[in-house]
């Protein structure tokens, strides 16, 4: 395709030396909503349009919209009392429906749906573009349960077009409406913010109260108590923050018997004080801070508090690693104790994946080179020196990954159990922690390509510093094997905020990607979480190079065992990722054919005044002061050098991402199109940070991605 920059790209003069950082000559296109920003848009999603459209594009769209409207996906519940709750989308419901059944209708084939609310029929009926983000159902008292009384009081949560900001409309489900204010509904108006649930006549609200209530990261300052029937204004303030920190929330938790109220204060993206509230909205509140460290993570259940560690703790005379999980009695550490129970500490290649509780037990998720393994922990049931019971919960296999939550963790030792690969379609089981039957399997999600004859493999290469660096890799098994290549091949990545990636079936990948012969890779790089706290921290601030340099030998190594070429090997990352790939497109051209950068970073000179830009500055550092010196070096709009040769970009954004800035996108695209550079640019009006707000848009969105590919990959 032509990559002739248009008379609206060139509008500003492009600089004849890499970009200055104290200059933006496309500082224009951060107006997100301005005339002439969006006029530049609608031009180049034009352009990408006539260059991507056509049978293939048709073809790929429609195959990724049979998998995303298909009627058998899973439909994955919730418990709300006697109902399981499920919020479902289709070709018939492009905004979605939230529905409930019973269990034993759920068991069925054909469960018996009872719509509680249709999210197309509410947008249509109020013009706005609603996109769902959950909805919190408050747990009748012990007392109103004896009586029968239903569970009634929602708190649902409402975003116009995708973005981060939303409103929260109470909602009762025994009438199926929203509480509208005159009648003493919670309505929240649009913001970063949220309500929780005190009991049925309060909330905790955070959110936009005024100039200065909000962070400089865009989230609430101030916590209040807001009662039934009073005006916001009169809500009383609970905690207020500085104005350096990130966000300010508090919560209730609503366990029987173990009541409690808790106050937090996100100092960064690290860092968070936690604080046991009594008295909360009267003369006599208290607040007393969780002695734990600010990077730990500290949760409390029933009569116990967890403590996972980011960084070593050094308590009572004891150290514990990073990375390890404690336990304690919640009462006795508030009174001062320091008795700790190391439930789990990671080893060179296991790391802690998720916890979760059930009445009884503790299901620990642990990964072992990528890889699941599951443990019950089942606490002493009397005195504090008795040993906590360990034992194995045998699930999933090689290269699956397994994932359980709890049903009911007031009442229940079930859980649901997920597992998934990448040839591996998803199922949904149902288990007893404890019980030793295998799990009940109740729904299974078909498959959606053939993966007879594909192969699964996981590799490891060497970095530059000698760090051992994991992947996957997908596809014919002629072809992982290096046998039949080179063959197209996508290698994805993220690396970054403890995120790890692990593997999980997509019909989106296999049909548009594996059934036509493209390899797939994933990359497990340093700053994921796929090694702990150490792996994450071993790519911050002025370490992230190694991010790229991990991603970059696991492309090399892929070229070295024969799977690929330069020529056939693309890269796509997103928002984190998004950075990622900017940095493999300006500072490792020569190692790929084609690179997508999906809704990225990329000014980093300039992220920390954009949105939530301010919360990362733990991630990525602090470019107002010293630390510009390291972070320029992996600034892709500053390291962009015209007169260096690069391979085909496409960048994707959203108008309505109020997480990462669209024009981190539209920056870094006019510079590369004013220097003549071969790119691809869609921005999606709708979507927020995850780019569409509905299937026929993620098909679109999915079809540009792939089309892109192939065009350039497999010639």
């Amino acid at each position: 395709m032509s990559a002739e920059p248009t008379q609206t790209d060139t509008r500003t003069a492009l600089p004849a030396t890499p970009l200055d950082p104290a200059t933006d000559p496309f500082a224009w296109l951060e107006d997100v909503q301005g005339a002439d920003a969006l006029d530049w848009v609608r031009e180049r999603n034009a352009h990408s349009a006539a260059a991507l459209g056509g049978d293939r594009f048709t073809t790929i769209e429609g195959e990724v919209r049979e998998v995303l409207d298909s009627d058998d996906k899973i439909p994955h519940v919730s418990k709300v009392g006697e109902h399981y709750y499920n919020f479902w989308q289709d070709a018939g419901h492009q905004r979605g429906l939230w529905r409930r059944t019973t269990l034993d209708s759920y068991r069925t084939d054909a469960p018996e749906w009872e719509t509680v609310l249709d999210l197309d029929a509410l947008a249509e009926q109020e013009g706005e573009s609603w996109v769902w983000h959950g909805a919190s159902v408050l747990r009748p008292t012990p007392e109103q349960l004896a009586a029968g009384e239903p569970r009634r009081h929602a708190l649902v949560d409402l975003s116009p077009g995708g973005s981060d900001a939303d409103v929260t409309r109470e909602f009762d489900l025994v009438t199926k409406q929203f509480v509208a204010p005159e009648d003493g509904g919670f309505v929240r108006a649009e913001a970063k913010g949220g309500l929780s649930w005190v009991d049925q006549d309060s909330v905790y609200v955070a959110t936009d109260f005024g100039e200065g209530t909000m962070t400089p990261s865009g989230y609430a300052r101030q916590v209040k108590l807001w009662r039934r029937g009073t005006p916001l204004e009169e809500a009383t303030l609970v905690y207020e923050g500085t104005a350096q920190d990130m966000a300010i929330g508090a919560y209730r938790s609503h366990t029987p018997g173990f009541e409690r109220d808790f106050v937090y204060r996100a100092l960064r993206f690290y860092a968070q004080e936690t604080f046991l509230a009594t008295g909360v909205g009267t003369p006599d509140q208290e607040l007393v801070k969780i002695d734990v460290p600010d990077s730990a993570n500290a949760s409390v259940h029933r009569e116990w508090m967890l403590v996972r560690l980011r960084d070593d703790w050094t308590v009572g005379g004891t150290t514990y690693r990073a990375g390890s999980l404690l336990a304690t009695p919640f009462d006795d550490f508030m009174a001062g104790s320091r008795d700790l129970t190391v439930l789990f500490e990671p080893t060179a290649t296991t790391s802690l994946a998720g916890i979760t509780w059930t009445r009884h037990h503790l299901v620990v998720n642990v990964l072992d080179d990528v890889k699941n393994l599951l443990h019950v922990l089942t606490p002493p049931a009397s005195a504090a020196d008795e040993e906590w019971v360990r034992s194995e919960l045998p699930l999933g296999g090689e290269l699956l990954t397994v994932g359980v939550g709890a049903v009911d963790v007031v009442d229940s030792d079930d859980v649901w159990v997920v597992t998934t690969g990448y040839l591996t379609p998803s199922t949904l089981g149902r288990a007893t922690v404890g019980a030793q039957e295998a799990p009940e399997v109740l729904k299974s999600a078909p498959s959606y390509f053939e993966a007879a004859g594909l192969e699964v493999r996981q590799e490891f290469t060497t970095s530059d510093d000698g760090t051992r660096v994991p992947y996957f890799v997908v596809g014919r098994a002629d072809l992982v094997s290096g046998e039949a290549g080179p063959a197209p091949t996508l290698l994805w990545g993220y690396g970054g905020f403890e995120h790890a990636i692990l593997p999980g079936y997509s019909g989106t990948i296999g049909r548009a990607w594996l059934d036509r012969g493209g390899v797939y890779a994933v990359a497990n790089i340093r700053g994921g979480g796929e090694y702990g706290p150490a792996w994450h921290q071993a790519a911050l601030k002025e370490n992230r190079h190694r991010a790229y340099e991990d991603f970059a030998a696991v492309a090399r190594d892929l070229v070295a065992r024969g799977i690929t070429v330069p020529a056939k090997l693309g890269m796509e990352g997103r928002s984190n990722g998004g950075l990622l790939a900017g940095n493999m497109l300006t500072q490792y051209p020569e190692l790929f054919g084609a690179i997508i950068v999906g809704v990225p970073l990329l000014d980093m000179k300039r992220y920390s005044h954009l949105l939530a830009g301010a919360s990362w500055m733990a991630e990525y550092g602090d470019p107002d002061t010293a630390d510009w010196e390291f972070v320029k070096t992996f600034s892709p709009y500053h390291l962009f050098d015209a007169t260096r040769e690069y391979p085909p970009v496409l960048f994707t954004t959203s108008t309505k991402d109020d997480r990462v800035h669209p024009g981190h996108a539209r920056k870094m695209a006019a510079l590369m199109l004013a220097a003549g550079k071969d790119v691809t640019y869609y921005e999606n009006i709708e979507g927020g940070h995850g780019g569409a707000a509905n299937n026929a848009q993620a098909a679109y969105m999915a079809a540009t991605h792939w089309t892109f590919l192939w065009n350039r990959l497999a010639g």
